[in-house]
């Protein structure tokens, strides 16, 4: 049998150049992808671990509920090396502050979130709403900003106004990387800073009226609210038959009515959508300022509590109100955030300084807390901007969340706080 013989087939010398060629230029695709792997991975870690390290520091101007919330979102961004509080107010004066406030179910969810233990705070709940007093909830926070001190370094500095000497005197070394202005809206420090003054007033589809009462014999105490719906007065004796109107099925629902704050300050709101009812329009002209202040009386006296006095021709002194109808409006910042070039920080406005309704509806702090939602994002990106296009596509966004505050309160606000 003839053995087998295996046959080698000689590369010419231009296949072997070309098989050289193909190997090298393998070698240097897998060289090429390494190298990029392994940059990528350094990057990708020096990027995290300089993420995960970033600190700055922030200045919160203003210690009333919005404020101190806006200190605890910092604290809880993990992003704040050193916080501080400033308000020229002195500690006794915030803590004894008796106006009630009513925190909705949503700022409820947000407060639980920062760590906040409603059943260790005076108040009561009622409909998942939760009322307590303003002193009340600016102290407890108070108490956790205290106990936060051993994770940031936290200095509360009461009785210290935000002002431009304040301003002068502050070392370049100690300048905040970010400043949240919350003094409400009678403060200035917005123009200490330079912000734009400006005000866009928006109307929210409706008509108002407001009234107090104060009774020095009553109880201190945190009180639910009560609400009354489609409501009509008789107007016959000023002349106006708004009853046979209301008789109309065409007619648009009447007034929503809403009692609320401790039984020692009473609060009362009147609301009803825009429309050109008959009584609409009387109640919006009239030069009678004690038409309102009748059915202010007569409504506090249908729909208060068993427990509390009635509010009698004796007593009706105590009652202040709106003289009319006004229309419910919503103010708020155009400029509601910017960026300092030569001190290189980011300043935002929240709260009453950012945005103002002229009718109490006893739900004010809520709008608040509604432009805080989105601060411990803004806190985290500001902290870990490369540079200054990451600063401001960081504020470009904040103020995105603030004109949206605006839209949601317009469409749904007064429906969710006095309607409903």
């Amino acid at each position: 049998m003839e053995g087998l013989q295996a046959e080698t087939h000689a590369l010419s010398p231009g296949e072997e150049e070309e098989e050289q060629y193909r190997a090298l230029a393998l070698d240097t695709l897998w060289s090429t992808l390494a190298a990029v792997l392994v940059y990528v991975l350094v990057k990708v870690s020096l990027d995290g671990v300089r993420r995960w390290r970033a600190r700055v520091s922030v200045l919160i101007v203003g210690s009333g509920p919005v404020g101190l919330t806006a200190a605890l979102v910092a604290v809880r961004s993990g992003k704040v090396l050193k916080l501080t509080v400033l308000d020229e107010r002195y500690r006794s004066a915030l803590l004894c502050r008796p106006q009630q406030i009513a925190l909705d179910p949503r700022s409820v969810r947000f407060l639980l979130g920062l760590g906040v233990d409603f059943d260790n705070m005076e108040g009561c709940w009622h409909n998942e709403h939760f009322f307590t007093r303003i002193g009340v909830f600016q102290e407890y926070l108070l108490s956790i900003l205290e106990q936060r001190k051993h994770n940031v370094d936290v200095k509360v500095q009461l009785g210290t106004k935000f002002c431009e000497e304040f301003v002068r005197r502050l070392p370049a070394a100690d300048w905040p990387r970010v400043i949240v202005v919350a003094d409400g809206s009678c403060g200035d420090s917005c123009s200490v800073l330079g912000l734009s003054s400006d005000y866009t007033v928006e109307s929210c589809q409706a008509y108002g009226a407001n009234a107090t009462i104060e009774r020095l014999d009553q109880r201190q105490v945190p009180t639910p609210e009560i609400r009354a719906h489609s409501l009509y007065f008789d107007l016959s004796a000023y002349g106006v038959d708004a009853l046979r109107e209301h008789r109309n099925p065409t007619t648009k629902p009447g007034f929503h009515l809403k009692i609320y704050g401790t039984f020692r300050n009473r609060y009362m709101a009147l609301v009803c959508p825009s429309s050109d009812t008959k009584m609409v329009r009387f109640l919006r002209h009239t030069a009678n300022a004690s038409i309102m202040k009748n059915i202010f009386h007569q409504s506090f006296n249908a729909y208060k509590t068993d427990i509390e006095p009635r509010l009698s021709d004796v007593t009706l002194h105590q009652l202040q109100c709106s003289r009319r109808l006004f229309e419910v409006q919503l103010s708020h910042r155009r400029v509601s955030a910017a960026y300092i070039d030569q001190d290189h920080v980011a300043v935002i406005v929240e709260g009453e300084a950012a945005r103002v309704l002229n009718f109490d509806t006893g739900c004010g702090i809520n709008l608040g807390m509604r432009g805080l939602e989105s601060l411990g994002t803004f806190i985290y990106h500001i902290a870990t901007a490369v540079d200054q296009s990451d600063v401001m596509e960081a504020l470009s966004a904040k103020m995105a969340h603030s004109r949206l505050v605006v839209q949601d309160f317009k469409l749904s606000g007064l429906a969710k706080s006095v309607y409903e």
